[in-house]
């Protein structure tokens, strides 16, 4: 009696959960794509403002004037806090990666390790001092230091009346000597949705 009840359970946990799969379609999408369901900020704002930003830091002279003073040396560049001063949820790092990649692929700027990922690294260094052999440990205090630091936040505006909204952005990010607190450059890129909700038919 106990093996048919465990049985039909069983069997009623099977159908709900068929049933309710059958409720939801899943389809695979090219990442490139732009699908704007809420209009808040999706994947495609965080590609924008990463091109945007690669491109104005870039072609700005900042580079190019360092690598001149200093004998033809690449600038290092450290990524610092990105703030979201927005009341979304941004997740910040989708596009700090994208400008950190392109960076270290373009040749122009070396990247070094941000506060976070410094720490974890410099607990392995400590660790191999005691557990690796002399041959292989890598050596202390030869960490190489970032002349210019990235800064920047996002903030967002929201207007609304009725059935339309107007989502913008404002994506500020600038670049500091770490010597002299110069800013040596200054980027910034916009976006501006327009949302209209749907009437309800009856």
């Amino acid at each position: 009696m106990l093996g048919a009840r465990a049985t039909l359970a069983a069997l009623a946990i099977t159908v709900l959960a068929v049933g309710g799969c059958a409720n939801r379609r899943v389809e695979r999408i090219d990442p490139n794509s732009v699908t704007d369901l809420s209009g808040r900020w999706n994947d495609a704002d965080s590609r924008l403002v990463a091109n945007a930003l690669i491109t104005q830091s870039l072609e700005g002279r900042w580079a190019a004037d360092y690598a001149a003073a200093n004998g033809g040396n690449t600038p290092t560049v450290i990524v610092g806090e990105f703030r979201n001063r927005t009341l979304e949820h941004i997740p910040i790092g989708t596009f700090v990666r994208d400008l950190e990649r392109a960076y270290i692929t373009g040749g122009t700027v070396r990247v070094v390790a941000s506060r976070e990922e410094r720490g974890e690294i410099r607990e392995e260094r400590v660790d191999q001092q005691t557990n690796a052999s002399a041959e292989t440990r890598t050596r202390m205090a030869r960490e190489m230091g970032a002349r210019y630091m990235l800064q920047g936040d996002v903030q967002a505006i929201e207007d609304s009346e009725g059935r339309e909204r107007v989502m913008f952005y404002q994506i500020d990010a600038t670049l500091i000597d770490l010597e002299t607190n110069a800013k040596t450059w200054v980027g910034q890129h916009k976006i501006k949705k327009y949302i209209q909700r749907r009437r309800l038919t009856p």
